[in-house]
Formats: C-alpha cells, structure tokens, sequence
C-alpha cells in the first residue's frame, strides 16, 4: 500500500497481519517502537473489528502523512446499514470513539483513512459510521 503523492522510497510500512491492520508513514522522524499491535480497551458497541493500537505514537514527529488500513467484518453491520457506512474512528478521552474521514473497499472489506498529522489518540477501530443519520456515528 502506498500513500498517494509520496515516493514509495519515503514510508514506512508497518503491518498487523492477525489483526488486519496496516499503517503508513511518512514523517521526519519515525521512532523504532512506531508499530501495530493488538489494542487491550473495550471496542464500541458498533466496532465491526477488534481496536488496534499505533505504539510509539508519541515519538513520531514532523508528520506529512499517515494512511491507516482496517479490515472489517461487514457481517457486523446493522441491519439495513449501507455497506459504505464504515469508517476508522480514533479513541477520545474526551470525546469517546470519532470517526474520521474514510473510504470503504468493498471488495477487501478494508476502511482506509489519510491523516496529514498523528491521530488524537494511538488507539484506533473500524465501526460502523451512522453520521449521515445526524447521530453521533462510532459511539
């Protein structure tokens, strides 16, 4: 996977093949401890994937991009819910579990994001997304 606008050569690739889950990076400074691992907190009631967590969040520094990849279980969806209807949604302490801007593949049943800086928390989910509904979206 690549980033779109970025030289191949410039990212680091990590990946969490038992979770299904991959991140890109593309930063000035991207630590040893940077990586993907299985998340220990509670997933939301619509995670339609086990949460991940981005290790070594805090030392990434001078950020241009970031493309993190989840796999999803579209089987997870509620009923009625468009197949499109997911998206990667970040931890908030404040705010509980937002969702951010993402595109669905339907076909590797992957949600993908593109951040120009590191997420709010290190913690991350595929869920369900309803905020076209004006609700909340991943709870």
């Amino acid at each position: 996977m690549s980033i779109p606008g970025y030289d191949s050569s410039d990212i680091a690739e990590y990946t969490l093949e038992h979770a299904g889950a991959r991140v890109d990076v593309v930063a000035g400074v991207v630590p040893d401890e940077f990586g993907l691992e299985k998340s220990g907190r509670e997933p939301p009631v619509d995670a339609l994937a086990d949460p991940v967590e981005l290790t070594g969040l805090g030392g990434l520094t001078a950020v241009e991009a970031i493309r993190i990849a989840l796999v999803y279980d579209p089987s997870k969806l509620p009923p009625g819910a468009s197949p499109t209807d997911v998206a990667v949604a970040v931890d908030s302490d404040d705010e509980g579990w937002e969702p951010v801007e993402s595109t669905v593949d339907l076909e590797e049943t992957t949600v993908t994001t593109v951040l120009n800086d590191k997420p709010a928390s290190s913690t991350v989910v595929a869920g369900y997304d309803d905020r076209s509904d004006d609700t909340t979206g991943v709870a």
